[in-house]
């Protein structure tokens, strides 16, 4: 099998890209913020994007490509098998972070290191567009902090307001570059 890790440029986002990508994810226990810190708890779901979120992430990554973001790709045999994008836009007090916006490993693909290869190409592209750090408001799903902490990434020092409001149940993180 011939894998590649590819930029992505907006005339090859379509919905045809992900015509073999499987979000699908399996959540049995989420990380909520109390009052007293992080706590792990029993909160179950299935994560699978229907047609309407694939048109929206479409439009999105065309968006990032389209205004200066990395859109970067994973690539089995030619097949796209996960995928990740930095926002272009600086914020932050200092301007010291960009955000990563997505970076997804279709389910059958987990365990491979492309999640791990995708940051790293993520972290260079935050690294070019003069960042200082990383900004994700990432799934708070047990796997996906997982995933996150074991790379280094720590809860965010400034949150961003619009990020959090829009998914007051994601974990805000920052990953220094």
């Amino acid at each position: 099998m011939k894998v590649t890790f590819e930029l992505i440029s907006e005339p090859q986002i379509n919905r045809e890209l992900f015509r073999h990508f499987n979000r699908y994810q399996e959540v049995k226990r989420c990380w909520r913020k109390e009052e007293d810190g992080w706590k792990l708890k029993e909160i179950a779901f299935v994560e699978q994007w229907n047609e309407e979120e694939y048109e929206f992430l479409v439009k999105c990554l065309k968006n990032t490509a389209n205004t200066g973001g990395f859109v970067i790709g994973c690539f089995e045999d030619g097949k796209l098998t996960g995928f990740a994008s930095v926002e272009h836009e600086r914020f932050g007090a200092r301007e010291q972070y960009v955000q990563l916006s997505c970076i997804h490993i279709s389910c059958e693909a987990r365990g491979r290191g492309y999640g791990k290869k995708l940051f790293q190409y993520a972290a260079q592209a935050g690294k070019k567009l003069g960042a200082e750090k990383l900004y994700i408001s990432a799934h708070s799903s047990e796997e996906t902090q997982a995933f996150y902490h074991a790379l280094g990434c720590v809860e965010a020092k400034e949150y961003n307001q619009k990020l959090f409001e829009a998914e007051p149940c994601d974990c805000q993180l920052e990953y220094g570059l």
